[in-house]
């Protein structure tokens, strides 16, 4: 069978719209997830539109159910599974990044550790049958430098970090069935919300960083070529730069740049824990 499947999860915006639109791009059928149906059907055609197959499914992360109902679906329609992109998470985005200590914020921010981290676990859980059935699979979890450096508090690098161990203990089970699982660490995202705000609008010390700011569709390239790589097996457990995967791939960003790790300023995977001074947010 030719058709390659892949499930991204937590699609509607952001990184993960970006990831699943690259893999369109690639020819992939695409499973995207979200709680927005009006968002999902838009990407599902994108995706379409880009040379794949996109296919919207509603599903919040916080069910159980809903997620063993979707890889009952991808079951059911394809009997396969090549790629499981875990990208879903709870982010507060405003109340994560507001000054102050973890208390004096509202306690819904734990919440990264149940849409994030937890559910992380699940759709791993759920697609794990399909993956190692087929061999030959990529499960990457989207990570960060807020694994191994202080980066909006506590409940961020505890989802982080769980994510990252998550990731290199998954990839000691899978490794006899041929499916790989890493962490991938993007740098900072250009996303289409943040796009959308005048530059006088944003902090200064943001909209000076933004020249270094990736798009969403540069992780869905070399996720994207990661899996097709015939040694990703010797990768399986590790945390993964997104930008050192690019240079190691030769893969640029859309708009030409080669994106910059910020392993120097933030912490490298496996490193000493780092309070950084050079992050824009």
């Amino acid at each position: 069978m030719n058709q390659k499947i892949a499930v991204v999860t937590g699609a509607s915006r952001g990184l993960g719209r970006g990831i699943a639109r690259a893999f369109g791009g690639r020819g992939l059928t695409v499973y995207v997830t979200g709680r927005q149906a009006g968002l999902l059907e838009q990407l599902a055609g994108e995706i379409t539109a880009a040379g794949g197959h996109g296919v919207a499914v509603c599903c919040d992360h916080h069910s159980d159910e809903q997620v063993r109902a979707l890889f009952d679906r991808v079951r059911a329609d394809h009997g396969r599974l090549d790629i499981l992109v875990n990208n879903a998470a709870a982010v507060h985005a405003r109340e994560l990044s507001a000054p102050g200590p973890f208390w004096r914020k509202p306690l819904q921010l734990v919440d990264m550790i149940d849409v994030g981290l937890r559910s992380n676990y699940v759709a791993a859980y759920y697609a794990a049958p399909l993956m190692t059935e087929a061999g030959g699979g990529l499960m990457a979890h989207i990570s960060f430098y807020g694994a191994v450096c202080y980066f909006h508090g506590p409940a961020y690098g505890a989802a982080k970090a769980g994510t990252d161990k998550m990731s290199f203990d998954m990839a000691a089970d899978l490794r006899p069935f041929d499916v790989a699982s890493v962490a991938i660490w993007p740098g900072f995202i250009l996303s289409e919300m943040l796009k959308s705000i005048p530059r006088e609008d944003l902090p200064p010390k943001v909209a000076a960083s933004l020249p270094d700011f990736e798009t969403p569709e540069f992780t869905g390239l070399v996720v994207e070529r990661l899996w097709r790589d015939p040694q990703r097996m010797a990768l399986s457990g590790e945390s993964l730069i997104g930008a050192e995967l690019g240079l190691r791939y030769g893969i640029r960003d859309l708009d030409g740049k080669q994106p910059r790790t910020y392993a120097d300023s933030m912490g490298k995977p496996s490193g000493r824990f780092l309070i950084p001074d050079s992050a824009p947010f």
